[in-house]
């Protein structure tokens, strides 16, 4: 996987190593205190093969080869939101590091809503499959790093956004890049209302702050390479879908935009594992796994 680390600039700010999944354009991050060397994954990449429905832990696992070979210590497996384009890796990652899962506690909204989709009301348990789950204004830390959980809904209805140390947000399906614009906002529980306000108040941050999004799917003009940080002042000045500068400007950019979008190819896999943290559906009677993919229903 091609990655690329953002250095730290001081003991309050994270050094922050990003791994570009080109399978599905989806960045995953090793977040480390440069003090203390302890870690966080955030949105780590459970591999899948749609033709196939096969999984493999090659993108995950380099994370953790990167993880050793820098002599971190994964303190935190973190995501930001149940991802509709990846399966995450979550589980099997807890179960490599001993380290607790996390993610937002609107996930509980989010499986009950995806539980009447796949019409199977005993398979999702958040409470179960995540050691914790953030609610708005919720506090940890990353070795010595304070961390800050900021509700961030749109692209789904339990999104959220880790603000890490003095100068860097995790903020997941929010904008793309600033030559790009932002994520869609049209899956179940979505709203590009919501997403507005979700953008604005990342934009709050100082101008500095090192804004990580979630996805980059380049060629993009003339910008062959996958980029993933920019600043609170770049995407401020410079992202093409603020610069209407109301509300109603921004949703007529996203929803038309998002009229025009087919559903991600992994999408109806994903949520059935990743509302159970990355975890496949139980093996039946002969040993084997089966997804349960609802038909004619999107």
């Amino acid at each position: 996987m091609f990655h690329r680390t953002s250095p730290s600039t001081g003991p309050t700010s994270p050094e922050v190593t990003g791994f570009h999944d080109p399978a599905t354009g989806s960045i995953q991050y090793v977040v480390a205190d440069p003090t203390t060397r302890e870690c966080a994954l955030i949105d780590t990449v459970l591999d899948f093969d749609p033709a196939s429905a096969r999984t493999t832990t090659t993108s995950a696992q380099a994370a953790l080869d990167f993880v050793a070979d820098q002599g971190l210590t994964v303190e935190w497996v973190l995501d930001t939101h149940p991802h509709a384009d990846h399966l995450m890796a979550s589980h099997w990652l807890k179960e490599q590091t001993g380290a607790p899962n996390a993610i937002g506690e609107k996930t509980r909204e989010i499986a009950h809503l995806w539980s009447d989709y796949y019409n199977q009301h005993d398979i999702f348990d958040p409470d179960r499959d995540f050691d914790r789950l953030f609610a708005e204004g919720d506090s940890f830390k990353i070795g010595e790093l304070d961390v800050r959980v900021m509700l961030s809904p749109g692209h789904t209805l339990g999104s959220i956004t880790y603000v890490v140390g003095s100068d860097a947000a995790f903020v997941h399906d929010t904008f793309m890049q600033p030559d790009v614009g932002t994520s869609r906002a049209d899956f179940p529980g979505g709203s590009s209302s919501q997403l507005y306000d979700s953008l604005m108040r990342i934009l709050e941050l100082p101008d500095d702050t090192r804004l990580f999004i979630g996805h980059d799917y380049p060629p993009v003009g003339d910008r062959k390479e996958p980029a993933w940080e920019a600043t609170v002042k770049d995407h401020r000045e410079n992202n093409p879908h603020l610069q209407g500068g109301t509300r109603e400007a921004y949703m007529n950019i996203r929803d038309t935009r998002d009229a025009k979008l087919g559903l991600p190819d992994r999408m109806l896999y994903a949520l059935q594992a990743n509302l159970r943290a990355g975890q496949l559906p139980d093996p039946e009677a002969d040993g084997h796994r089966y997804f349960k993919i609802p038909a004619n229903k999107f």
